[in-house]
């Protein structure tokens, strides 16, 4: 009976243990609106304190790019420095359009993933 309250514990333990770690830490705020004048970065950039709604709104992805160049396709990023409000998320978005026989360049992502959802 021992060994059974025993093994209880230890694996509450280890449990509770597992809950307390993790590889990244949470976020330090819900809404960090990037402030590009600031010269300091720390896990982005600076908070800036006027807020608006166009710092959440980026028309770039609703518009076709041209692809008449080499590899026929355009990449349109949507970063921090086109959504200040993606600040300290660690969040970015992409279209890419593609012509007839286009393609996307080898690339790598460091610490990120890539999703891609083609029509």
């Amino acid at each position: 009976m021992a060994a059974k309250v025993a093994l209880l514990f230890f694996t509450f333990g280890l449990a509770f243990l597992a809950a307390t770690v993790s590889a990244d830490p949470d976020m330090l705020q819900d809404v960090c609106v990037a402030d590009f004048n600031s010269g300091v970065k720390v896990n982005g950039f600076t908070c800036r304190e006027n807020i608006t709604a166009d710092d959440f709104f980026f028309a770039g992805l609703a518009k076709p790019g041209l692809t008449n160049n080499t590899f026929g396709s355009l990449v349109t990023a949507a970063n921090v420095q086109k959504i200040p409000g993606l600040n300290t998320l660690g969040v970015s978005m992409a279209r890419i359009d593609y012509a007839p026989g286009g393609l996307n360049p080898p690339h790598t992502h460091p610490r990120a993933t890539e999703m891609v959802f083609v029509l």
